[in-house]
């Protein structure tokens, strides 16, 4: 099987969610590497500032207005080596948290989300902000950092209380992990610090991943309009099966009143999923019994 093979296998399995995005940001980052290197060995290199130009979300609103795409396009985009590193690791050790306990939907809801309120929040800081107004500071981001920190942020809201054990350091619960990130990000959010911009982002995805999850936990799915989007592209170039009539007699357990129902036995309503969600905040993951593991596995499946 080719690498082509390989690839189109993983976008037609359902549910793969996590890989799918690594996949696209790492695509991403080998064009400009592949192509941007021969291409500056031959005094082109302005081709791909230019490609990377119409890909970075500006802080400018009038520029922002001539490619409006930029919203989504930045967090796919990355330049350093050690920068799309951090973030993709990262995404798959807290995307993996997700995943498991509220399901792939959820997690391309926060993914998506995440970079959105990063953006916004960063062009609004740039343009109302007086230390950035004054000084005339205007930059171009990029980066899945907010996406990412949506995500951590989120997972560490969800399931305080997860331990992962990190190299050196040992085990660590991950609501010290994500308080670190938004501390770090915090105190570098300034003019100063060489990249202001996208610390601003990375709290705007981190406050996007908090309301998330409270709002789940609610019974508000914030994710619904980015999955509406998400199912109409994928509608749109989804092959349709052949249509086949066939006739089958219908069995008295089927009809009810000249009525047919059908019914999913064991499915959750959403009360039980929010106390179960509400279980986890205050007590862990490990309180949940069995039963209620898997009403909210069921739950996940369901979206």
């Amino acid at each position: 099987m080719s690498i082509l093979d390989d690839l189109k296998y993983t976008f037609r399995q359902p549910d793969n969610t996590l890989k799918q995005l690594i996949i696209i940001n790492v695509l991403v980052y080998l064009v400009f590497l592949i192509i941007g290197t021969p291409l500056g060995w031959m005094g082109y290199g302005w081709l791909e500032r230019m490609a990377l130009y119409y890909l970075s979300l500006p802080s400018e609103p009038m520029a922002f207005l001539f490619k409006p795409w930029t919203l989504i396009t930045y967090f796919f985009t990355h330049e350093g080596f050690f920068h799309i590193l951090f973030n993709m690791l990262n995404l798959y050790w807290f995307g993996m948290i997700i995943t498991e306990y509220l399901g792939s939907r959820k997690l391309l809801s926060l993914y998506v989300l995440g970079g959105i309120a990063g953006g916004i929040l960063y062009m609004i800081m740039y343009n109302v902000m007086p230390v950035f107004v004054e000084r005339n500071i205007s930059g171009l981001l990029i980066g899945a950092s907010a996406s990412v920190l949506a995500i951590v942020v989120a997972a560490a809201t969800l399931l305080p209380n997860y331990t992962l054990n990190l190299l050196i350091i040992g085990p660590v619960k991950i609501k010290w992990i994500a308080a670190a990130l938004v501390l770090m990000s915090w105190a570098l959010a300034d003019d100063s610090g060489g990249n202001a911009g996208g610390n601003i982002a990375h709290l705007g995805g981190a406050l996007l991943g908090w309301v998330f999850i409270k709002q789940l936990q609610r019974g508000n799915d914030l994710g619904r309009p980015v999955l509406a989007v998400t199912d109409f592209f994928t509608n749109l170039f989804k092959r349709k099966p052949k249509l086949r009539v066939s006739h089958r007699r219908a069995t008295s357990s089927a009809r009810t009143n000249g009525s047919t129902t059908t019914s999913r036995p064991g499915t959750p309503d959403q009360n039980e999923i929010d106390r179960i969600l509400d279980k986890i905040s205050s007590s862990g993951y490990e309180s949940l019994s069995k039963e209620e593991k898997q009403k909210l596995f069921q739950a996940s499946q369901k979206d």
